[in-house]
């Protein structure tokens, strides 16, 4: 290992523990002053305090992740401009999720103190089946996007550091296993809000360093003109299989998968039931779409005029692009900060998806199913038996948190090649379950269980079909198919079936 790869590796460490300590000590002391708010409300939604900047941040942080900064700006290089053009939809994710959603999913969770987007869709539609079947869909997913994230965050340290796979792999996971176990929500949202406030900072440090490297950015701009053939805009790159990437279909498909279809993610929608008041969630869609903006257009524009700094033989795999730049021509703090952001979309990606994995298992399957009476016990009373059950859940709840982080470790341990194309699957299956049963339940009052069983299954159906399949009519990504599908699916057998809601449901969701 090189004594540049050393000072990246500390600098690495240091972030990293810093995050688990501030994550813990701001749980600890956010539990203390909301003792009234109690465990779950704490642990999975923070007592719902989350003011402007920290609820944009945790939502930026959630959302960016190793394809943000590794994946994207990597095919960039490859593509040219054409990648920075498809990614700029993404700047509006924030406004959207917390515009569509947010405030009526607050107002909503606060009455019916939920803590899930689970919890949600259980008093929503009142049926077990939806619950099991959309809590199934959410761990899955949610697995195999931590995976990808897992994978992403030990290529990172193997590159930049020289550290094997598998132990970079044991640091980073043990680091964010063990402050989203012990911290809880809290943990998660403070940590995010670092972490966003680190990516804006390395994405600047990028511009800068790729600018000086190359010479000013009129002189990257003719290099790339010269080596790059096609690299601008109107060069139509290509997006993998001869399909350019300005092709409407492509376009259409990618504003699907990571614009109007992230309301659909579970991870981002949930930020909606903890801010603090309107004011915050206000601030929080102006500060989100700011910083969205930054790191879309920073990270994917600089992707794109890096080409004529990478070796002439290219590389083997787009996602060696960014490493590649910062062992090359950034001075090593530098890179160290840099690698930080990286790292940190990583870590605040892997730890929402962790808690709100064990969140759905502990509070909507085996709490509500399994532990029913015990619950409705230990929420009216606090005898011996109510306090000892109650520890028994912080137990169970701290346990299979770590038990759901080792396990995407196990299989990270043997991962695919390219993690963005890991990364978008995971998305695509979440969306196709959760969109028309958040967006539907919201909004339309004779959406009801059977549509969304009946939409849950056609649009994971339809999703994983023509994904095993590689069929792509037009070069429509699989997401839209799904969506349309599982559309068509809720609205139709709802309308068919004629299932009014109870009085009670009304009166709390509408």
């Amino acid at each position: 290992m090189q004594s540049k790869q050393y000072v990246i590796l500390a600098i690495l460490v240091a972030y990293m523990l810093f995050n688990v300590l501030i994550g813990i000590w701001m749980s600890r002391r956010n539990s203390s002053k909301n003792a009234g708010a109690g465990f779950f409300s704490n642990y999975f939604i923070g007592g719902r305090t989350m003011g402007g900047l920290v609820l944009a941040m945790t939502l930026v942080a959630t959302y960016t992740s190793a394809s943000s900064f590794l994946g994207g700006p990597g095919l960039a290089a490859s593509w040219g401009l054409t990648q920075s053009w498809v990614a700029v939809i993404q700047i509006g994710t924030a406004f959207l999720t917390l515009g569509v959603l947010g405030k009526k999913l607050g107002i909503i969770s606060r009455r019916i103190h939920a803590v899930t987007i689970s919890d949600y869709l259980k008093v929503r539609y009142d049926s077990p089946a939806v619950v099991i079947l959309c809590s199934l869909a959410l761990v899955v997913f949610f697995i195999t996007q931590m995976v990808a994230q897992f994978m992403g965050g030990a290529a990172l340290l193997q590159t930049v550091t020289g550290l094997p796979y598998e132990a970079g792999l044991v640091l980073f996971a043990a680091v964010v296993i063990l402050y989203t176990a012990v911290g809880g929500f809290t943990a998660v949202v403070i940590t995010d809000t670092i972490q966003g406030i680190v990516m804006t900072i390395g994405t600047f440090l990028m511009i800068f360093f790729v600018f000086g490297a190359g010479g000013g950015a009129a002189n990257l701009i003719d290099q790339a003109n010269a080596t790059v053939p096609g690299w601008d805009i109107l060069g139509m790159g290509e997006a993998g299989a001869g399909v350019s990437a300005l092709s409407p279909g492509y376009l259409i498909s990618f504003w699907v998968l990571v614009g109007i279809g992230v309301m659909g993610l579970p991870q981002t929608a949930v930020r909606g039931m903890g801010f603090k008041d309107t004011k915050s969630l206000h601030s929080a869609m102006i500060y989100g779409t700011i910083v969205v903006g930054i790191l879309m257009i920073g990270m994917h524009f600089i992707g794109a005029l890096a080409g004529p700094l990478l070796p002439e033989g290219g590389l083997g795999s787009t996602d060696q692009v960014v490493p590649y730049i910062v062992l090359n021509y950034m001075p090593a703090w530098a890179g160290g900060l840099f690698l930080a952001a990286p790292l940190a979309a990583i870590m605040s990606t892997v730890d929402s998806l962790l808690l709100l994995a064990s969140a759905t298992i502990i509070t909507d399957i085996w709490m509500t199913y399994f532990a029913k009476d015990k619950v409705k016990k230990a929420l009216h009373s606090d005898d011996a038996e109510a306090v000892a059950f109650k520890a028994k859940v912080r137990k169970y709840s701290f346990a299979l948190t770590i038990i759901i982080g080792v396990l995407v470790f196990i299989f990270a341990l043997n991962p695919p090649s390219i993690l963005v194309w890991v990364n978008l699957f995971a998305m695509g299956g979440l969306e196709s379950t959760f969109f028309w049963p958040l967006i539907g339940g919201l909004y339309w009052k004779h959406g009801n269980s059977k549509g969304v069983i009946a939409s849950v299954i056609v649009g994971i159906a339809t999703f994983v079909f023509f994904n095993l399949h590689k069929i792509a009519p037009f070069h429509i990504h699989e997401i839209v198919l799904a969506l349309i599908a599982s559309g068509i699916a809720y609205f139709v057998v709802s309308r068919l079936t004629k299932e009014e809601l109870p009085e009670h449901v009304l009166k709390k969701c509408f």
